[in-house]
């Protein structure tokens, strides 16, 4: 779409290819750079990937290529979050995260719910920005679980994924703001007083 308004179906078919596979992000070079027609190419790019994404193939493709093998705590932890968001009324997954890895594994699982990315490191919530699904929200340094849940709630109603009626999962790792130590599965209303009348001083 360089020099046209309309693309080609060699274009269309490479981006409808691209979602199917799973990627992470599609991106424009030439056309929207230096293209005469960057807002058209972008928008037709965006409608294919609403298109593919509703197509019920799409997620069995996606789900039939879920990795099977996993060698870690942090590993069966995304899995349970995705079971569980899946077969109940989950919202969104939180997850904490310092290096990103958490976000990535949980993305990897490609959960029908969206997954709010919480760091306090600018440039963990920028590599993470292209990722499958993932929103991220910066959050100050935390040393206590219970304001994980409240923060993870404030961000889960914030980016309008939940109200105070539902319900979020938070996944994080304690000690807090170490990577590696992914090891806490919790589901949490979006209630703070709820939080603060299930998890009291």
């Amino acid at each position: 779409m360089i020099e046209s308004p309309m693309p080609t179906r060699a274009e269309v078919s490479d981006v409808a290819t691209a979602i199917y596979e799973g990627a992470d992000a599609i991106m424009l070079s030439a056309e929207s750079a230096a293209g005469q027609y960057p807002v058209e190419a972008v928008s037709t790019m965006n409608n294919v990937a609403v298109e593919v994404e509703s197509d019920p193939t799409y997620r069995e493709i996606i789900e039939a290529s879920r990795k099977a093998t996993r060698t870690s705590v942090a590993d069966g932890i995304v899995a349970a979050a995705r079971e569980i968001a899946e077969t109940t009324e989950i919202k969104a997954i939180c997850c904490y995260t310092q290096s990103g890895t958490t976000a990535l594994l949980t993305a990897r699982e490609r959960p029908r719910v969206p997954i709010i990315a919480m760091t306090s490191l600018r440039g963990t919530a920028r590599r993470l920005a292209l990722t499958w699904g993932v929103n991220c929200v910066m959050t100050g340094a935390l040393d206590r679980f219970k304001m994980a849940v409240v923060n993870a709630a404030r961000a889960a109603r914030a980016q309008g994924y939940a109200s105070e009626a539902d319900q979020i999962l938070v996944i994080a790792g304690v000690p807090f703001n170490k990577a590696g130590t992914t090891n806490i599965l919790r589901v949490a209303p979006c209630e703070e007083r709820l939080i603060f009348a299930t998890d009291p001083e």
